[in-house]
């Protein structure tokens, strides 16, 4: 059998999972999304912010919300300009300044006896080689990772739950305070290309000690 058709079974079985995620009445994911402001814009972050080394003057964005895919998120709301966050943050060498927008969403999102804080802003100065996740650190512990690590919570908010998908009634139907989320989370599509990747690289490995 060749290196590709023993990845196939593990590519079919990634695709069926992703295509049994998303049962009927699901409206989206609850989740925080991580943005990146560019030229004015928020933009959906392609990389989870433990892997973004933001530069002095850039801003970064958190929002807590019910969304069906990235194009369907829900950015971070009011003011997002850097001179007007780290007014008061004066530069100093040897550091950087990062601005972060931290919008903890609607009551319309908010998880079943949770009430969302109040959208806040923070300037934050941390070591030139900081990622966004250390400057999040920073200010808005504490924060809560699932096994996956995956982002489920800043400042406490929520206090569980972690991309838990969310029927068209509001009803919760899957993800929770333990586990990771579905599947067919907005990365979903990254699951398949790690799934994939995984898949060549062990087949890869079994050709070789067979040859």
């Amino acid at each position: 059998m060749t290196a590709v058709r023993r990845t196939l079974p593990v590519l079919v079985a990634a695709l069926l999972l992703l295509a049994s995620a998303g049962p009927s009445g699901a409206t989206g994911y609850r989740y925080w999304s991580f943005w990146e402001r560019t030229g004015g814009h928020w933009t959906y972050a392609t990389q989870g912010p433990a892997f973004v080394r933001p530069d002095d003057g850039t801003v970064q964005g958190f929002r807590f919300a019910v969304s069906a895919d990235s194009a369907d998120a829900s950015r971070p709301r009011g003011t997002a300009d850097f001179d007007t966050i780290c007014a008061g943050t004066p530069a100093t060498s040897g550091t950087k300044r990062v601005g972060l927008v931290l919008d903890f969403g609607t009551r319309s999102d908010a998880p079943s006896g949770e009430t969302p804080p109040a959208r806040r802003t923070a300037c934050v100065r941390v070591r030139p080689d900081a990622t966004a996740a250390d400057a999040l650190a920073a200010v808005a512990k504490p924060l809560r990772y699932d096994t996956n690590a995956l982002l489920c919570a800043i400042a406490g908010y929520p206090r569980q739950g972690c991309g838990e998908q969310v029927s068209a009634e509001g009803e919760h139907r899957g993800g929770g305070s333990g586990g990771g989320p579905s599947l067919g989370l907005p990365i979903g599509a990254g699951v398949v290309v790690l799934l994939a990747g995984a898949a060549v690289w062990q087949a890869r490995r079994r050709r070789d000690e067979s040859g």
